[in-house]
């Protein structure tokens, strides 16, 4: 069964840190194109942040870059979203999802397209309050 399982959301202040941990079962994310996603209350779902199969130029949204960084941990089949500087804005349920990589790259420049992503957790919330 192919599975992705989110840790590490929680409630922190301004100004804190959380990392998201992504880990997959059942298949090896080495060659899957990995997606973080966040849906707010009252609000769509937004890209956050993307890396491709071939570890190219991640995708950060603008309201996350210079703060978040997506990285991937090969050997333990995780796939980690760290969280600095947060804001109450960026309070959230955070969901990671992935796709074969040979039918989806990421692009810089380009937020995700959750549509293409075929695998999903089961989000984490993450809460940046006082």
């Amino acid at each position: 069964q192919l599975q992705l399982v989110e840790s590490g959301g929680g409630l922190v202040q301004p100004g804190g840190s959380l990392r998201l941990s992504c880990a997959a079962s059942g298949f090896t994310l080495d060659y899957y194109a990995i997606g973080w996603f966040r849906q707010a209350p009252g609000k769509e779902r937004e890209g956050v942040s993307c890396i491709s199969s071939n570890d190219g130029s991640p995708y950060y949204a603008d309201s996350v870059k210079g703060r978040f960084t997506i990285s991937r941990d090969n050997a333990k089949n995780t796939v980690y979203l760290q969280m600095n500087s947060l804001k109450p804005e960026d309070t959230a349920v955070y969901y990671c999802a992935a796709t074969p990589g040979r039918y989806y790259y990421c692009s810089a420049y380009v937020p995700p397209a959750y549509p293409q992503f075929e695998y999903w957790g089961q989000g984490a919330l993450v809460t940046v309050s006082e």
